[in-house]
């Protein structure tokens, strides 16, 4: 089974153009799109849960035809937004279970045992009898999970789930999340490099409503080996960098300017090659130097 978009595109009343033309297929196991925040990455999975409706193009589901059958896409779907409430007073065990109702799991012994199943999945059956106001970020983000693997979605959409959690908090969530791609489509939507590289095994970058790059996160990188160069600077040489040479990103370190450039072949005696990773695909992706989308061009990032 795969997920099919075809020619999507979305403006809103206030004249923002939040999608432009999106094709993807996106197949079984885990999928990540990349890009900053206000690229449309939100937009692209509200529409995909059925929660609004594009301008034009179409979306397939295997069988499925997401815009005209919304009803029979939502008994497949899992979603977990950027952001969700909770009811802080209720008890993790008693919500889920209460979901699991709203989902159409009726009979009451079938419902315990998806409950208690989906609270160990989770790691979370130690801790079920405690109300939901008292989880962490990253508890809470697996109760999210729980209730979105309710039904076993054939479509789990992740709109940004790893923001805010601590470091332990994060690799508990995404080797969660990279248990769940093994039996279906998961699409993960973020802004964060490590994420995708460390997950997926396909990904699409997107930026202003455009697909730039869509690749195999190991080839694309691969495929920029070669082509990135860095070198240490103080601060005030960066300007005139910057007009000599296509800076991609810069960090601080020890006090002083590490500066990635993008080039295919040495830029001058006082660069050094560096080893390519997925970042430097997306900051050359996004600086327009690299992929096969014509990209407009822009400031380099700097992080």
């Amino acid at each position: 089974m795969e997920l099919r978009i075809r020619h999507v595109s979305k403006r809103y009343a206030n004249g923002v153009q939040a999608l432009k033309d999106i094709t993807l297929t996106v197949p079984a196991g885990m999928y990540g799109l990349l890009g900053p925040n206000g690229a449309g990455k939100s937009t692209l999975m509200r529409t995909l849960a059925t929660l609004q409706e594009p301008d034009s193009g179409s979306i397939q589901l295997g069988e499925l035809d997401v815009l005209q059958q919304p009803d029979a896409v939502r008994q497949t779907l899992g979603y977990l937004p950027q952001e969700f409430g909770v009811y802080p007073k209720a008890r993790a065990e008693d919500m889920l279970n209460y979901f699991a109702i709203l989902k159409g799991i009726t009979g009451r012994r079938a419902r315990q045992q998806v409950v208690e199943g989906l609270l160990r999945q989770t790691n979370l059956w130690d801790v079920r009898r405690q109300q939901l106001g008292g989880f962490s970020g990253g508890m809470r983000q697996r109760f999210g999970v729980a209730v979105a693997l309710l039904g076993q979605p054939r479509l789990l959409i992740v709109d940004e789930p790893t923001a805010g959690l601590d470091p332990a908090e994060r690799v508990r969530f995404l080797n969660l999340l990279s248990e769940l791609g093994e039996n279906s489509v998961v699409l993960l939507s973020t802004h964060i490099v490590q994420d995708v590289a460390e997950l997926c095994t396909r990904m699409a970058i997107i930026n202003q409503g455009q697909i730039l790059l869509e690749a195999e996160p190991l080839r694309a990188v691969a495929d920029l080996q070669g082509r990135i160069w860095r070198r240490l600077i103080d601060k005030t040489a960066l300007p005139r960098l910057e007009q000599e040479h296509r800076v991609i990103s810069t960090r601080l370190l020890s006090g002083r300017t590490l500066v990635h450039v993008y080039s295919e072949q040495a830029p001058d005696p006082g660069f050094e090659a560096v080893e390519a990773d997925l970042e430097d695909v997306y900051f050359s992706t996004m600086a327009g130097h690299y992929g096969p989308a014509v990209a407009q061009p822009e400031q380099a990032a700097r992080i």
